[in-house]
This record gives C-alpha cells, structure tokens and sequence, in this order.
C-alpha cells in the first residue's frame, strides 16, 4: 500500500517529520522503499547526476516518463512524485499533456512544479483535473540563469514575495510545498504559516521534512553541496571495487573455477570432431 495525500497531511498534523529522497532508476528505488523512505522524487536534477548536464534545463519529458516509470516499478510503498521538466507547464494545455504522460505512461502519483503566484493557475488546473501537485519556492533550478544558485529572499521584499507565494500555492491546490536554498528563519515561518507540509532542502530544521539527492546522501561524487549531509562514501567504495576487478582480469586472478561451468571432456571431443 502507498503513502497517500493523507497520509502526508497527517505526518504534518501530528508533527512527524518527512523524509523525501530522490530516486532516477529501478535498483535506487527499490533500497529507498525498503528503507521505509515515504516520498519518492524523481527530479529533473538527473540532468545533472544521471546525465552530466550542467543544469536542469536540457531534461525533456521523455527523459522524465523513463526514470520516473523506473522508480514506480521498484517502489511499492512509496509515493512517487515527478518533475515536470523546463517549459512543460507554461500554460494549462501543455502542463495537462505532461502531467497526463507522466500519470498514464510512468504511473507516478503525483508531480512537482516550480514558482509562486504566476503558475497557480496552472496548479489550479491540474488539481482540478486530479493531479496531485507539489509546489517549489526559493531556488528554482529551471530559473538559475535568472536567480544564480544562492541563497534566495534574504531580503524584506523578497522573503514577503515568498511568503505570498507560498500561500497562493497553497489556496490553489497543492498538496506540500519544497523551499529551497530559502534562509531557516523564514523557512520556519513559512512552515507555521501554512496547513500543507513543507520540505527543506538548504532551509534548515523548520520544515515538516527534508529533501536530499541520492548521489550526495551516499557520496557518490566526489563534493557535495552545503546543506547535503553525506551518509556513506558509496562512491569510494564503488571505486576501490571496480579497481579490485580490473587489477584482478589483468592479473587472470578473475574468473576462477567458481565462476565458470564445466562440460563433460566426451561430449567436448565430440563437438571439435
């Protein structure tokens, strides 16, 4: 049985925090649902860690439909959301046509969005039509050409922008809402102010959860940004293995008897005549 919209706004209610982690194949999401992680994301962040892209902004919906299909095969438990990649979601038509792929075609249970007031009514469109929509404040990677990768409403005018932009997302329809690369304080007032649950990425300990991508909560590259926490240095390990095996053909230690089949010498004599 999957988490449910429910099941969120409860965790929000009795004050149990929310862990999301992201997730871009079959094998990553099937040890996060084991590992009882309640929110699934698919971000279009695997431009960068999937794809070697230097943004978001190359992913298409294609890519997203893929990855996200992956990850609902390997998960059973829970609640798989999905990007809608860069310029999927400028008006209601185009976003009715990504949502509806990324529902039908990858069977997610829900999808994300990034902006304040301008794209609510497009969230309001989707959540009308039966889309579970998660909204995304602060920094918005698909606008980093325009915000640069920084912390965001720092100041007065900027931080009360954010606010009206969250409660308008809210009052459209969304079911919770990302902040991100947002200053902690704020985060925390945003999180008070609204019903829906909030999750931090970069936006300290105030929120009803926390967001972390795969690659840097298991160290798979070799820095990762501030505000990630790395659990394991998975890539390391990754890399002394590989080594291991390589060292090991070259030297004819691999493979062994063990793992090779062997054949009955009559029946080979036959076969060579």
């Amino acid at each position: 049985m999957r988490t449910t919209l429910l099941d969120i706004r409860k965790m929000k209610a009795n004050g149990r925090r929310i862990a999301m982690l992201t997730a871009y194949d079959y094998a990553a999401a099937r040890i996060a649902d084991r590992a009882g992680v309640p929110l699934l994301l698919v971000g279009d962040s695997l431009g960068m860690v999937m794809q070697g892209q230097g943004t978001t902004l190359p992913v298409t919906l294609d890519d997203m439909v893929r990855h996200a299909a992956a990850v609902v095969r390997g998960s059973e438990s829970a609640l798989v959301i999905a990007d809608l990649p860069f310029l999927t979601y400028a008006d209601k038509g185009s976003a009715v046509a990504a949502a509806r792929r990324l529902m039908q075609e990858a069977q997610v249970q829900a999808v994300k969005l990034e902006g304040g007031a301008h794209v609510t009514p497009v969230v309001e469109h989707l959540v009308q039509h039966g889309v579970p929509v998660m909204g995304h404040l602060g920094f918005t990677p698909q606008s980093q050409h325009t915000l640069g990768v920084r912390v965001q409403a720092k100041q007065a005018a900027c931080a009360k922008r954010l606010i009206e932009d969250a409660l308008a997302l809210e009052a459209a329809g969304a079911f919770a809402l990302v902040l991100e690369l947002v200053p902690a304080p704020l985060a925390a007032e945003v999180t008070a102010r609204l019903r829906i649950p909030t999750i931090g990425i970069g936006a300290g300990a105030g929120c009803n959860g926390q967001v972390q991508v795969w690659h840097d909560l298991l160290g798979l590259f070799e820095t990762s940004p501030r505000h990630a926490r790395r659990y394991a240095e998975i890539g390391a390990a990754i890399e002394a293995a590989v080594r291991a095996y390589a060292e090991d053909v070259a030297a004819e230690r691999f493979p062994t008897q063990a793992q090779s089949a062997g054949m009955d010498a009559d029946e080979l004599a036959k076969a060579l005549g």
